[in-house]
């Protein structure tokens, strides 16, 4: 409940020093094609990234369609969205839902998510990390700790390498901390069995990259190819709102928008509004363009969490899908 107050009081500072005229304008001038056009954007985005997580279970063998991955991960985006921190907080739903309703095994669930979110997050740090160090490059750039940032963004790189290198390349030395772990809790049978579910990872980990390196390569290309899309949706969404799209703004707008998502905010509310406000700000360009920006991108994540909304109920119903 803070982080909410804290996130709402933010916003209506934010939106109390932005020319009203600027949320009106923007959606008055937008075309009826232009608003085709970026919702099939943001359907060939949702596409590839639900696309990403399919070869994923297709190369577990999961028994799980396209259309129930979409509700999974669209379910799971709308709890990550109002929990504090907009890049997590679906993920353990995801694995109950998997798990419960598409009758999918408890560790095979755990690697399912662990591996999409693995490629998300590792990618998305990826983008972020060049952005940053072209910034850090570029004469014109606003003066920000961008070499601190960078430093950031590549420790969190390498440490998600080393721990997918440590579970890879170690499962015997993980094994035997996950015996020692649970060795003093026998009369627990619920932490042992914790403790095989565990081993059953290592394994199904290592089994995955073994004989399904080609489908692996191939999410990772998808994840790509998804990034290639939100990098054009925010250029489109730059054009509605009349801003200026030369490469160094544009590349400036979008780094300040993703480290805002990396705020514990919930769906950066709040902290998107005020780092554009303050990027337009240094930039020194009208603020009604921010205005028209701050009003297009939340119509786009309201329009997103909606598809998550009509999905959710049917994954917590009763039964199971077959």
């Amino acid at each position: 409940m803070l982080t909410w107050l804290t996130a709402f009081a933010l916003v209506a500072w934010i939106l109390s020093q932005l020319p009203l005229s600027g949320f009106r304008d923007t959606l008055a001038t937008v075309q009826i094609q232009n608003w085709f056009l970026w919702t099939g954007l943001n359907v060939l985005i949702l596409g590839l990234l639900t696309g990403r997580w399919l070869v994923i279970t297709r190369a577990m063998a999961l028994p799980i369609s396209f259309p129930q991955i979409f509700a999974v991960r669209q379910a799971g985006q709308l709890i990550s969205f109002v929990t504090p921190g907009p890049q997590f907080g679906g993920e353990p739903l995801q694995v109950y839902w998997l798990w419960k309703r598409y009758a999918v095994a408890g560790p095979a669930a755990v690697m399912a998510v662990g591996l999409d979110r693995f490629f998300e997050f590792w990618v998305n740090f990826g983008v972020l990390l060049i952005a940053v160090l072209a910034l850090l490059a570029s004469a014109t750039a606003v003066e920000v700790q961008w070499l601190t940032i960078a430093a950031s963004l590549a420790g969190l790189m390498l440490t998600m390498a080393v721990a997918a290198w440590v579970l890879l390349r170690q499962p015997a030395s993980i094994r035997g901390f996950v015996r020692r772990l649970t060795a003093p809790w026998q009369q627990y049978p619920r932490l042992l069995q914790m403790g095989a579910h565990w081993l059953e990872l290592s394994d199904l980990l290592q089994d995955i990259v073994a004989r399904h390196r080609m489908a692996l390569s191939l999410a990772l290309l998808v994840s790509i190819l998804a990034w290639v899309g939100m990098l054009a949706e925010f250029w489109f969404l730059l054009y509605l709102a009349d801003s200026p799209r030369d490469l160094a703004s544009f590349v400036f707008l979008f780094t300040v928008v993703r480290l805002a998502f990396l705020l514990p905010l919930p769906g950066g509310i709040g902290s998107l509004e005020a780092a554009l406000f303050w990027a337009y700000q240094s930039m020194e360009i009208s603020l009604a363009i921010a205005a028209g920006l701050i009003v297009l991108m939340r119509l786009r994540d309201v329009l997103v969490l909606l598809s998550g909304a009509v999905v959710l109920p049917a994954l917590n119903s009763r039964g199971q899908n077959q």
